[in-house]
């Protein structure tokens, strides 16, 4: 399957957590590969910038300092960010922009579960599903062997079925983001 003939499945696995101002995109996903090959693709520069919404200028799989470049953005967009723990295969967290992400790794039956935390502006909750939704297929498809080639940005905002996810994960989040 091709990124042009790819439509996203119906808004699933995602909730929204709230403490006071700041705002937690939730998300959940059962990947069909071990938690040692998801690390790699979470990690590996080579392997992100098939996948992910940013290129990595160094593995991720160390503490320390390193630049994340948003890909498909109108303008440039690098964020000098900080891996701020790596305990492979189970536990990555840094920041970007001016938002933080943690996912965690836990072995399941067949594969493993994979779950995402992004800190994210309250304005952009349900894009932010809709666009990790999109990437997460992106990885589960490379990993089984099945590439169909980085969609963010632009790419995403064609995609058929790209506003009807946007709705899916707003309604579900209480209309509080379009």
């Amino acid at each position: 399957m091709s990124s042009r003939e790819y439509v996203p499945g119906p808004a699933a696995g995602a909730k929204v957590r709230k403490e006071g101002e700041r705002w937690t995109l939730v998300l959940v996903r059962d990947l069909r590969h071990p938690p040692a090959r998801v690390w790699q693709a979470l990690t590996d520069p080579a392997q992100l910038s098939e996948w992910a919404p940013f290129d990595a200028d160094r593995d991720l799989g160390a503490v320390g300092p390193v630049t994340l470049s948003t890909v498909g953005a109108p303008t440039p967009q690098v964020s000098a960010s900080a891996v701020r723990r790596a305990e492979a295969p189970r536990l990555l967290e840094y920041t970007w922009g001016d938002g933080e992400l943690r996912w965690e790794l836990e072995p399941i039956a067949g594969g493993t579960r994979l779950t995402l935390w992004h800190g994210i502006d309250r304005r952009f909750v349900s894009w932010g599903a809709a666009g990790w939704h999109v990437c997460l297929d992106v990885l589960d498809r490379r990993l089984a062997g099945e590439p169909m080639g980085r969609i963010v940005g632009a790419d995403a905002l064609k995609l058929a079925g790209w506003q009807r996810l946007v709705g899916e994960y707003a309604a579900q989040f209480g209309g509080e983001s379009a």
